[in-house]
Parts: C-alpha cells; structure tokens; sequence
C-alpha cells in the first residue's frame, strides 16, 4: 500500500486524533503519501449548518496545520491537503470559490445525501424506491461532470434494496459516466472494517465488466485506521473477486486536469 487520500480529522465531529497522529500512523504503516480530506464545510443558506463536517471558520486552521506538517515531515511523508465533499448543485459555486481562496490538492466526491442535504434523503437509509437511486446517480454523474474531483468515494453507498435489474442498470450508468473522465472509484476501507453493507460486491462486479478502475481509500476516522494491511488486504481480495483492477498512485491527480473532452 503505498498511499492513502481519504483521511478525516477531528474537524468533522466523528473521528478522534490530531492530526500529526495521523501523519505518524501512516509513516509507521511504511506509507509514501498521505492525504487529507476531512468533511468540507458547505455554503449552506440560512444558516444552516451540518454536524458532520468542519464549518467554514475551521477552513484555515485546517489549511495551516496540514501544510505545517508537510513542511515538518518532508524527508519521511508527502502529504496532500484535500477534501471529501458531496456535490449539492443549489451551493456547489459558492462552496468551491470558499474552498479555493485557500490552497489545497484535491477533492474526492462523497455523495452523502441527495439534493442539497437539508431535509434530503441521507444514502445511508435503506430504500427500496427506484426514483430515489435515480437521482442519486444523476447527481452524482453531475458532480463527475464538474470535473472537480479526483475519485469517487464509496460509490456503493447509496442502500437501495429494490429491484436488482434497476440497480445494475443505475450503476451501470455510473461506471460507464466516471469511466469517461478517468475517474477510479474507491473500495472503502472503513466499509470492510465495519462490516457494512457497502464495499459491495455486486457494484464492483458491474464495475469490472464496464473497465473501471478501483482504489482503496481507509475512510480513516482515527489514527489506528490508517495504513492497516490487514484492510488493504481485504480490498485486493474483494478487488480480485470481483476482475477490477485496484490502482495505486502516490500522487492525487486533480482531476480537472486529466478530463476528456468529449
């Protein structure tokens, strides 16, 4: 394993740890590269704010720590300031001129919820109504279209219990909408650790019949999740089930620079 880009901090309300923790789990777990991306604040109207991410008066001290580390940790790690952030098309504008007044690597698209989250439906819950994963792979091939994001955050996380041939077809639509722009799609590593629902087999087997590309992600929440071996292990055991190719980079590609035009 040689790098990591899906690491959150303290910032977002449900991971523990500061962030050199961090930094010194991933250099002990022999990682070359390390990237941050903690929950992105979102320019949310009326006030509202969500309890799952840093806000955005939290934005520069977030900046100011990882890029101090960087400097204090050249010779051993290469670290990436970045971010996981949903696409939410009412405040995606805003919210990214916010996130690039201030210097940063990379973004990862995390769909956690549809629309524009407030009193939205959270991809979490279990549903078995084909509209609603519609719209989730709308919105989400929308946000691969921004060309904004480097790679697609458990992809597999929307919980549809429905009909199985709406399913394939759905995600089928997405494989085919990221494989167009290069985009890999993540094995999520806290899936496996959780014993969740998601990484799922039956989306990466379509995944690997459309030639996508796969990378792992910890989703590390805590400084013990990063760079376990025993994780990445299981990612490439599921990876090779499945026939997709699970990728490696040490460098996150921003990935408006490598879109297609089509």
């Amino acid at each position: 394993m040689l790098a990591n880009f899906h690491t959150h901090t303290k910032r977002c309300n449900h991971a523990a740890g500061e962030d050199r923790e961090y930094v010194i789990a991933a250099i002990k777990a022999g990682l070359t590269a390390l990237g941050f991306s903690d929950h992105s604040p979102q320019c949310f109207d009326g006030g509202f704010y969500s309890n799952f991410r840093m806000k955005p008066e939290e934005q520069r001290d977030y900046i100011e720590s990882i890029s101090a580390l960087r400097e204090e940790f050249r010779d051993y790690i290469h670290l990436y300031i970045g971010y996981e952030t949903e696409y939410y098309p009412d405040i995606f504008g805003k919210t990214y001129d916010m996130l690039s007044s201030m210097p940063y690597d990379y973004m990862i698209l995390g769909q956690h919820a549809l629309d524009n989250e407030k009193d939205a439906h959270f991809c979490f819950t279990e549903t078995d109504d084909a509209a609603l994963l519609e719209k989730y792979v709308s919105q989400v091939c929308e946000g691969i279209r921004t060309g904004k994001y480097f790679y697609l955050a458990h992809p597999d996380v929307f919980r549809f219990s429905g009909d199985e041939d709406i399913y394939e077809e759905q995600m089928t639509h997405l494989c085919r909408e990221a494989n167009r722009y290069g985009m890999p799609l993540e094995i999520n590593g806290l899936g496996l650790r959780d014993n969740r629902y998601y990484p799922s087999e039956s989306f990466f087997r379509i995944a690997a019949r459309e030639g996508s590309k796969a990378i792992f992600g910890c989703d590390a929440h805590s400084p013990d999740t990063v760079g376990l071996a025993d994780n990445y292990d299981e990612a490439r055991r599921l990876a090779d089930r499945c026939g997709i190719e699970l990728i490696e980079t040490a460098v996150p590609v921003k990935f408006r620079e490598k879109i297609k035009q089509k």
